[in-house]
């Protein structure tokens, strides 16, 4: 994902005042995304009790599957249609993603197959 966000000219533009750091939960299982200045700084496997983040995006890694498939099922298409169906939810400060909110969804939907960046 790092190598398409720097591929993606537009997603640094869109994130140049995003630096933040974002926790990723698959199944229980924690990484955390620091972004700078949009460009996608580093990521840490957890669990971390010292690492602070801004908001968090939990999910089932099925839900997560489905939402990297090129045409996602609906529902499975969108961060928060995930929240929608039950298969996610968003904690932390929901302002900072909200203030992003395109370059976040975009950057999650770079992992789609046969999508290019």
């Amino acid at each position: 994902m790092q190598d398409r966000l720097n591929a993606a000219s537009h997603l640094q533009h869109l994130g140049r005042l995003f630096s933040e750091t974002v926790l990723i939960e698959i199944d229980g299982q924690e990484f955390y995304l620091t972004f700078g200045e949009g460009r996608l700084e580093s990521i840490v496997e957890g669990p971390s009790r010292k690492t602070p983040w801004r908001f968090a995006l939990r999910i089932d890694a099925q839900a997560l599957t489905a939402f990297w498939a090129p045409f996602p099922e609906p529902g499975f298409h969108d961060i928060f249609g995930l929240v929608k169906i039950g298969r996610g939810r968003i904690d932390g400060d929901i302002l900072t993603l909200v203030k992003n909110l395109r370059f976040f969804k975009e950057f999650m939907a770079l992992a789609r197959e046969g999508v290019p960046a």
